[in-house]
Parts: C-alpha cells; structure tokens; sequence
C-alpha cells in the first residue's frame, strides 16, 4: 500500500462514468493513494480503467470491491438507484465512504444510509458538494458573516446547466434510475451551497416541474460523456423519445427564520447561463449578487449604488484537484481519529439534508402544494 502512516486503498464503483473518469484521474495524482478495485457494467472500458489505475481487480460486482482486503475506501459514483445497497454493505464492511449526490432513491434510503454511517463513529463520510469550493461563494459566505449585508431575507437562485438539443438520452432520463432528475442532479449543489452560506436550512417547498426538453436520440447503453457526443456520430437509423425524468423546476422555497425566495433548476438547453447572476440574497442592509460565470461578486446599496466587491476567475467551476485539495485531507483528519462531524467538510448529514429538499420538492411537483421539507431527527 504505502509508508504513510494512513494509506488509502480505494475501490471505485462506477469507475468508467462520467464522474468516474475524472476521480479517478484525480486520485492518481495524491500521495499515499492507490485504487485497489475498480467496478463498472461494461468490460472493455473496465479493462482500460484498471490498466490506468494499475487496480489489482476489475470486477462487474461490486460486492468484490467491498469486501476486498486492500480496500479501506469506497468511492460510489454510480446511478442514484444503485447507492443505498453499497452503502450499507460498505457501513457493514466497516470502510470509509465517498457517496455521490443524490445519496438514495428517497429519503427513507439516504436515512438508513446516514444511520448506518453515524453509528460507526471512527467511519469517514464525504459527499461532493463541490460548490461550496467555488470562489464566488466562498466569498459570499464570508460577505454574509460580516454582516455586509445586514440579515438575510430572501433567496434567488438560478441552475442552468444547458444540455445539448443534440445529445443522447442517458440513465438520469430512466425514472428507475435517477432519483429526481434535474431536482437532485444539480439541486442538492444549489440548496447545499445557499444553507451553507446562510447558515439555514429550508423548511417548506412549492415546486414546478416537467421534462421540457425536446426528444433525444437513444443510442442504448451511453453514459453522460458518450451521450453528449452522440450527435457527431450520425443518426440515421436512430430513433428519439422524450426523457422520463424532470429537467426542469422552478422552487418557491422557505427557510428558518421567514427567508423567503425561489430557485429554478434546469438541464434544458434554452435556459442558458451567465445572461444574469446566478445567485442573489438580499438582506436588510444590502444585496448581494454571485455570477460565477463572469467571475464577479457585486453588493448593491439600498441608494441603489453598485459594487463589484470581488473578481475571481470566471467560470468558477474548475476548482482544481478535488480529491488532492479537499477529499483525501478529510478523509486522513479522520483516520488520524477526528470524529467526520468535527472535520470541515460535506458529509452524509449534509446529503442528507439535500435528499429532504429534493424529495420534498419532487413531491410538492406532483400534488401541488407546500411540503414541508422534514429535519434530520
């Protein structure tokens, strides 16, 4: 394994997806950290992923993985549906976690995930809610701690992560598949980010939601990157239908303490970004404004002056080597015998307070009423 007094041996399910590729990329570069296992449906992209990692196993079942000896660390990065059962054998098998967003299926999954987790206290748990690393926002949440913008009394909140009218449908189209589409794909990093800048969580929803994307192509068993490279390879013969899953909503929401507000989640690729900020909490005192798409955080006065209080890169979404900056130091605090809720970083309770704003706004998108959004007791 290594010298390093907490060595890291990872198993890797989900290791050829969209998300897989890049972890993986990632964690060959940190010190002390070699993938053991790799796990993923189809063979040939399994073979080469393993090659790459120099893994001792390459395997379709991803029980081997967990139950490997060398393996102290399971990285899930598979569809929603197939994360509760890993979980828990992972909990059982008493090895440190990395759990994609959404966490389950539903809540009722992502609880017993979290219990399981909790009751194993010496167990790390990390869950990538990578935006709370984005410039931006980081700026923001210290903005809003000053105090410069007094209280905060409402919310904006705009997700639009455009998809080519072009592309092919993938897993997150499957309803068996995906949790809740758009709502918990790009949702749980919204709702993360605000209740961790303003210190709150949501209390009730009213949702909007529909799939209003037109057909795309079905080229059969894709992941994201092939499917958004589908339409250079031709279609003739290729036949269309219209994803299951929503791909847009659009939220009113309320936190603690009367906050008040909306979010709009979207895939959609006519809802575009970077045409206006992307966040806005307004405040007593101020308001405050993120475009991470053009790099700039902008305060605004109530004798409606306009500052530009910080510029960072724009785009502000390649946040570097995740795993090197922010995953394996979490990881090693708690290997080292820090409890995971005392380390500094997103953890199962934090995607789990995501599952309850998903669902609830799922469910609110169905019967359309208020929801309340439920707490972790």
């Amino acid at each position: 394994m290594s010298d390093d007094p907490h060595p890291v041996g990872v198993g890797v399910l989900g290791a050829t997806g969209y998300i897989g590729e890049p972890y993986r990329a990632e964690m060959r570069q940190c010190d002390g950290v070699r993938i053991v296992a790799v796990c993923a449906r189809r063979k040939e992209p399994l073979q080469r992923a393993a090659l790459e990692d120099g893994a001792d196993l390459a395997t379709d079942d991803w029980r081997q993985v967990i139950e490997h000896p060398d393996v102290n660390y399971v990285v899930v990065g598979t569809p929603d549906a197939l994360h509760y059962e890993a979980v828990m054998a992972a909990a059982a098998a008493g090895k440190h976690l990395f759990c994609e967003k959404p966490l389950a299926m539903n809540v009722g999954e992502a609880r017993k995930m979290l219990k399981a987790y909790l009751e194993k206290e010496t167990l790390a748990h990390f869950v990538p809610l990578w935006t709370r690393w984005s410039p931006g926002f980081i700026a923001a949440k210290k903005l809003v701690e000053s105090g410069a913008i007094g209280e905060v009394k409402a919310v904006i909140y705009r997700w639009h992560n455009p998809r080519p009218t072009d592309m092919a449908l993938t897993w997150r189209d499957d309803p068996a598949l995906s949790s809740s589409g758009t709502i918990a794909d790009v949702g749980s990093h919204a709702y993360d980010t605000v209740r961790w800048i303003i210190g709150k969580d949501a209390i009730r929803v009213l949702a909007h939601a529909d799939t209003i994307t037109p057909a795309k192509l079905d080229f059969g068993n894709v992941n994201l990157t092939e499917a958004l490279e589908c339409g250079e390879k031709g279609t003739d013969g290729i036949s269309s239908r219209k994803g299951n899953t929503v791909d847009y909503a659009s939220i009113a929401w309320e936190f603690e303490g009367g906050i008040v507000g909306s979010i709009i989640l979207s895939h959609a690729p006519f809802l575009r970004r970077g045409l206006v900020p992307e966040l806005e909490l307004h405040g007593t005192s101020a308001s405050l404004t993120v475009d991470r798409f053009h790099g700039k955080v902008t305060i605004g006065r109530p004798d409606n002056s306009v500052e530009v209080v910080k510029e960072v890169d724009p785009g502000g979404f390649d946040i570097g080597n995740r795993f090197e900056k922010w995953v394996i130091p979490a990881l090693r605090e708690v290997m080292g015998g820090k409890s995971q809720l005392e380390v500094d970083a997103p953890n199962l309770v934090d995607g789990f307070k995501a599952q309850l704003f998903t669902d609830a706004s799922l469910k609110s998108s169905k019967i359309g009423e208020w929801v309340d959004v439920g707490t972790v007791d």
